[in-house]
């Protein structure tokens, strides 16, 4: 997960093959210290992810981002030399309250891919986004939960045998 500022705005093309969008965006992020200067990020978003990012992205807005980060070696055209790039692919997007395109008329989140657990909050007490429905019914109590309380090992061992395994 990475909290980053939209730097550029996503552009989004296709793959020759099957035609796959796929969008790119530069992103900034801050140090880990107050004295490193911000880092920059090439992030790439693939399918609906990268249509969303064209539909709901502006520059200037801040958003969590959550996906895996990858290093690529690039030959610059200029000298030819080999360097090595970051690049963060997109998994999901969640927009920052507050942030420029988070008004009103933003979308929310997408919602998270099937077979994938949802994940709670970094750090914090969670945020209440609307009001519960007026009329809404208690939630059952949960059942019981019953322990097995029988010994884990026999109980007729010999009386030589001080360490019962």
């Amino acid at each position: 997960m990475l909290e980053v500022e939209v730097l550029e705005a996503p552009q989004i093309r296709y793959t020759q093959d099957n035609q796959t969008p796929v969008a790119e965006m530069t992103v900034r992020f801050d140090g880990l210290r107050p004295e490193d200067p911000p880092g920059q990020l090439k992030v790439v978003g693939w399918g609906n992810l990268a249509q969303d990012l064209q539909s709901r992205v502006q520059v200037g807005q801040r958003l969590v981002l959550e996906g895996r980060l990858r290093m690529n070696t690039v030959t610059r055209q200029q000298d030819g030399v080999k360097e090595k790039r970051a690049e963060f692919t997109l998994a999901r997007l969640h927009p920052l309250a507050g942030s420029a395109g988070a008004g009103p008329a933003a979308a929310p989140p997408p919602a998270p891919s099937p077979g994938s657990a949802p994940r709670r909050a970094p750090a914090g007490p969670p945020i209440r986004t609307s009001a519960p429905p007026a009329a809404a019914a208690p939630a059952p109590a949960p059942a019981a939960t019953v322990w097995n309380s029988g010994p884990l090992v026999e109980q007729d061992l010999p009386d030589d045998d001080e360490i019962p395994f």
